[in-house]
């Protein structure tokens, strides 16, 4: 089983780009926690600052992966594109965002992906991207004795 990965523009510089909206770890100690967490599922990475490339994973992953965890950046606010591609394919896509995007300029209160994800995460910094994958490992299907 396989969960992709996929960040937009300038998400290659977390961990280096302001440390105090999106924190100091790296998506490399993610992909060791979320391996650590989920060895039976493959995570595969992949980040482009091009629209076009992001699109390409979501046709090439979207029919196939256990689900997309989905942070397209400055894109979420801009491109149809991306949206229309995440209401195309059959995976389950969740929308993750590092920062609490409701705290920050008007503009990044509008999401093109939202209204076609399955699921929406933001402010929780890279942990967002861990319960997203649990979200998808466990099927959106809480446990008998958590209700």
């Amino acid at each position: 089983m396989t969960i992709l990965i996929l960040n937009g523009p300038n998400l290659n510089l977390t961990g280096l780009r302001e440390p105090e909206v999106y924190g100091v770890r790296t998506f490399d100690d993610l992909l060791v926690s979320l391996n650590r967490l989920y060895p039976m599922i493959e995570f595969v990475y992949f980040q482009s600052n091009i629209e076009g490339e992001l699109i390409d994973k979501l046709h090439e992953f979207g029919f196939s992966a256990l689900g997309i965890i989905l942070n397209a950046g400055a894109y979420t606010h801009t491109s149809i594109a991306i949206g229309d591609a995440v209401k195309a394919i059959r995976s389950p896509v969740i929308e993750v965002h590092l920062s609490n995007v409701y705290a920050r300029e008007e503009f990044r209160h509008h999401s093109f992906i939202t209204p076609n994800a399955k699921g929406y995460l933001c402010g929780f910094g890279l942990y967002g991207y861990l319960l997203a994958a649990e979200s998808l490992v466990k099927g959106f299907n809480l446990p008998d004795t958590t209700l």
